[in-house]
């Protein structure tokens, strides 16, 4: 079976459940899953029900496809993510957005967890993405292209929606929400950085790294879909503090700046998105 005919069983198997169609599709991190009680939930479909769909092994993804709207806008979240570090391919990384593509969403908003490179970055603190840095050592769109899919060779030079990212900034002021903006190097991991690679990374222009989003990214820039992103700096990366790091730090954080989230969600979606193309 082709990566087309995997994708509608997929999605045939999910309009079984719901005619619900999603505008919006949202990819939430490490920690950031509490974004789903403020929606009103048509269907909840957990990863391992669902044909052909990875499922996360990672402590803070819970696995689980929601369907139902908020202000008015039809939304599809994904409730965590698989990473290419689990083991996974590409394709498969990948597949959950693709997924969310085929069921006929515009607009792709991903978030993660991630290091801050500014030594003047708080944990706690939001970054806008406005660019990446694919450092991961693969590419999701490698191999034959699925044309059915996108074009062989997809531009990039507006990676992240210029209007939806201007959006975000903007309503993260208004709420007065501390926060950044820059750009995100995505990394293979597990390990976290070296200081040696840190400062690599701050000298090549990153604002924050992590191990996720990049891949998502292409991938549904090659689907067409609009894209726009934010990191939760969740730690300074290492070396620029003397302390170890872990993922229940990056959890823990990410939990603690849940109101801030949602509350910036909440007025990104009835002020930028409701009711706009």
């Amino acid at each position: 079976m082709d990566v087309i005919e995997r994708l509608q069983e997929t999605t045939h198997y999910i309009r079984s459940l719901s005619q619900l169609k999603p505008r919006v599709g949202i990819i939430l991190g490490s920690g950031l899953g509490a974004l789903v009680k403020y929606v009103q939930i048509e269907k909840e479909i957990p990863y391992e029900d669902l044909p052909n769909f990875p499922t996360p092994s990672v402590e803070g993804h819970k696995g689980r496809l929601i369907l139902g709207e908020w202000h008015g806008i039809p939304l599809a979240i994904l409730q965590g993510r698989v990473h290419y570090y689990e083991g996974h391919k590409m394709d498969a990384v990948v597949y959950p957005i693709r997924t969310l593509a085929m069921l006929g969403i515009e607009i792709a908003i991903l978030t993660n967890s991630a290091g801050g490179l500014d030594p003047k970055m708080t944990p706690g603190d939001f970054m806008v993405i406005e660019d990446h840095i694919n450092l991961m050592g693969n590419n999701p769109l490698m191999g034959p292209n699925i044309k059915n899919l996108g074009p062989r060779f997809p531009d990039m030079t507006e990676a992240y929606d210029r209007k939806l990212t201007a959006g975000m900034i903007k309503t993260l002021k208004d709420l007065d929400i501390p926060h950044w903006q820059g750009v995100y190097c995505g990394v293979s991991g597990p390990t976290y950085e070296t200081p040696a690679e840190v400062r690599f990374l701050q000298t090549i222009g990153g604002k924050a790294v992590g191990m996720s989003t990049v891949p998502e990214a292409i991938a549904a820039n090659h689907l067409g879909l609009r894209v726009c992103a934010m990191s939760c700096v969740t730690n300074p990366a290492a070396g620029i503090h003397t302390t170890k790091l872990t993922h229940d730090e990056v959890t823990e954080i990410a939990n603690s700046v849940e109101k801030q989230f949602c509350d910036f969600f909440d007025r990104f979606l009835s002020t930028e998105l409701a009711d706009k193309p």
